[in-house]
Formats: C-alpha cells, sequence, structure tokens
C-alpha cells in the first residue's frame, strides 16, 4: 500500500456517494485507511458565529462556537490545529474545509492513539477534497443547507443566500470576503462577484423596501448584471441593462441602489460606477480614504439612464472596503451617524486581518454603534485585500 492510497480511495468514495453521504464516505476510507473512528463536519452558519456539526439537528446547544474554540481557531486561520499529544488518547484534529478561499466550515478528526504526526498534511487534503465534493453536491440536496442554520431563514433572506457566489474567494491577485447582516432576516442589500482570467468583477446592491420586494429587486438588478456580464457587456452597458430591466419591472416604484466595480487583474486599474449610495474606503500604507465617485442614478430609477465609468488604481497592499447605506448612513438614537470616521477607525483596527474577518468585523463594529442585539436594518460589507499581478508571477 502506497501513501496515495488513502487519497486515491478517497476521491473515488466521494464521487461515487449519494449527495447527502458524503461524510460517512470520507470516515469509512479514513477508518480503513488510518483506523480513524470519527469525523464530524462543522459547518459555518449563515451569521459566521458558530459551527454547526453536520448530521445533528441544528441549535444553539450544539453549535460549537467559532471564537475561543480550537474548531474556530482552524476556521479563522484556515490552518490546521492538532490538539493532544500523538501518543495520548483522544488527539483531535480540526481542518479548515474550503474551496478556492471560500470558507465552508472545519473537519474534526478524533485521531488513533500513536498517530504520526506527518498525517495532518494528508487529513488536510481530505478536507479539501470533501470541501470540492459539498460544492457540487449542495445544488441537489437541502441537507448542508439546513446544517448551516441555528434558526429559520426568512424568506426574503433565503433568496438573498441563495443568490451568493460564496462569502469568500481567493486567487494569488486578491483575497475577498464578505457578509450580509442581519443573517436570517436580512433583505434587499447583496454582493456579488466574479471572477476571469483578466478581469474581477464585484457589484454591492441594496434593494429599495422591505422584505420580500426588496429581495426580489436586488435578485432582478443581480440577475441582469451577470446576464449582461455573461453576454460580453462593458461595465457602463451591464448597468444599463440592469437598470432597464428593473425599469421595465417597475417604472420608477422600486429601484436599486449599487456600486459595480471591475477590476483589472494584471494593472490593478479600477472601473467603477456608483448608482446609488454604497460607500467605497480604501486603506493605503495605514491611511484611510474614501474613493470619491460620482452619483450617478440608482438602477431602474428612470428609464434610458445612461452610466459612465470612473477609474482608479489599486496598488500592491491596498484593502478596499465597500459598505452598503445600512452601514455607512446608519444613524444612532442621539443622531449620530457612522459615517466615515467610524468606518475608517475600524478599517485600521482590523487592518491585519484576514478580508472575510475584516468584513465581519466593520459588522460588529456597527452593532456594537447600534447598541442592540439584534439588527433591524440591512448591513453589508466586502473586503478586498488586493496583493496585485506580481503575486501571481511570483506563485
Amino acid at each position: 500500500m502506497t501513501a496515495a492510497d488513502p487519497l486515491l480511495d478517497l476521491h473515488r468514495a466521494l464521487r461515487a456517494a449519494a449527495p447527502h453521504d458524503l461524510v460517512r464516505a470520507l470516515t469509512r476510507v479514513l477508518d480503513d485507511h488510518l483506523g480513524v473512528g470519527r469525523c464530524t463536519l462543522l459547518l459555518a452558519d449563515y451569521g459566521v458565529s458558530a459551527l454547526q456539526p453536520f448530521g445533528t439537528e441544528p441549535s444553539a446547544d450544539t453549535a460549537v462556537p467559532i471564537g475561543g474554540t480550537p474548531a474556530g481557531r482552524a476556521y479563522l486561520s484556515q490552518e490546521p490545529v492538532v490538539i493532544g499529544a500523538p501518543e495520548a488518547p483522544g488527539q483531535t484534529a480540526y481542518l479548515p474545509v474550503s474551496v478556492r478561499g471560500d470558507r465552508i466550515g472545519v473537519l474534526e478528526v478524533v485521531l488513533p492513539t500513536g498517530t504520526d504526526p506527518k498525517l495532518t498534511s494528508l487529513l488536510s487534503e481530505a478536507a479539501q477534497a470533501l470541501g470540492h465534493e459539498l460544492v457540487a453536491a449542495d445544488p441537489s440536496t437541502d441537507v448542508y443547507a439546513k446544517a448551516r442554520r441555528l434558526r429559520r431563514l426568512t424568506l426574503a433572506a433565503e433568496m438573498q443566500w441563495d443568490l451568493l457566489p460564496g462569502r469568500s474567494c481567493e486567487r494569488p491577485e486578491f483575497t475577498l470576503g464578505a457578509q450580509l447582516e442581519p443573517a436570517y432576516s436580512v433583505r434587499g442589500d447583496n454582493f456579488d462577484w466574479s471572477v476571469s482570467e483578466r478581469k474581477l468583477s464585484i457589484s454591492v446592491t441594496n434593494g429599495m423596501g422591505h422584505g420580500v420586494h426588496a429581495a426580489s429587486l436586488t435578485a432582478l438588478a443581480v440577475s441582469a448584471l451577470r446576464n449582461a456580464r455573461r453576454s460580453g457587456a462593458d461595465l457602463a452597458f451591464q448597468a444599463e441593462l440592469a437598470s432597464q430591466a428593473v425599469w421595465s419591472a417597475h417604472t420608477g416604484s422600486g429601484y436599486v441602489k449599487s456600486v459595480l466595480l471591475e477590476i483589472d487583474l494584471a494593472t490593478g486599474s479600477v472601473d467603477a460606477i456608483d448608482a446609488g449610495s454604497p460607500t467605497v474606503t480604501r486603506l493605503r500604507d495605514g491611511q484611510v480614504e474614501r474613493i470619491e465617485l460620482d452619483a450617478q442614478f440608482a438602477l431602474g430609477a428612470l428609464e434610458d439612464t445612461r452610466y459612465v465609468p470612473e477609474r482608479f488604481m489599486l496598488h500592491p497592499g491596498d484593502r478596499l472596503v465597500v459598505v452598503g447605506e445600512g452601514v455607512h448612513g446608519f444613524r444612532s438614537a442621539a443622531g449620530e451617524v457612522f459615517g466615515d470616521r467610524l468606518l475608517a477607525a475600524c478599517v485600521r483596527k482590523n487592518r491585519l486581518a484576514p478580508a472575510p474577518e475584516a468584513a465581519r468585523a466593520v459588522l460588529r463594529d456597527l452593532a456594537l454603534f447600534r447598541g442592540d442585539s439584534t439588527a433591524t436594518d440591512d448591513a453589508v460589507c466586502l473586503c478586498l485585500d488586493w496583493r496585485g499581478a506580481a503575486a501571481r508571477q511570483e506563485g
């Protein structure tokens, strides 16, 4: 038996398994080859506050907090965490489960006594193989979507989460992360991205209104933007086609505030359209500055609107933070606005955190500013760390 046999058998078993049976198939292979008797998949919940064991009834009692636990440390660092000595019973490995930077959860593996520490790398590859199969299986089963929620999602939130491309993405040139709040009842706020060989396209959107009405507006706008982008349209035409789609359905009674960004991966050149209220902020060399863009009409606000992109540059080491109106424009009961000052302070304070965690940190600071435990307004934050084309060439 060669060292490659476990992974080869694992890939075969995962491909042959039913969509809902992936964890059991992985456990069987690891048990046969390594004597591992228990594997638990811990899935990040929608609010990224806890890891929920797959196969148990989701609840606050069974969830593993991300903060202050070995599993949470593995999730946040995206590095394996091993607890216990190899010669001691009950040694446990926590292995990140992610796909191209999109953080899905953690695989918890209880190791047999005397396990060779070098097997951690093999188990890490097994966790990554599981991640790829989870992504492939997700559209054909509800079991993983159900396991990720600690409580019921509203219908509007269900629509919004199904619309997302993921919560994080990584390539040599960049790392990208974003979060929506309130995670279980978000309405109109959303984000989208797509990466090709040459470009990274990003949108942050906010449909007017509340509940399903706002979610439907956003879904229409995002779908129209994707349709235009996939047809090869340039950024201005994407905005114009999406605006016309929203106008045709609502004739001005509903609109979608948006910011659209298209980043050239070779140069860091950014074409941008501010079609509403999302705010774009850049951290460079420790200094935070707002990217001032010309305010243009929201998508669907007027018929036959024409949009004009503006251009700015990203330098290696830059961090770009995009927040919706529910963050930047939130006003406390005392009349204080979250605004540029508090946003800049939060961006500076979390400058060393990875992009996905930095996006969550902005929304945590917003919750502290709000002073309540339950969000009533939509909030979205997207964070991009730019390394540039040189990182791709070095890799």
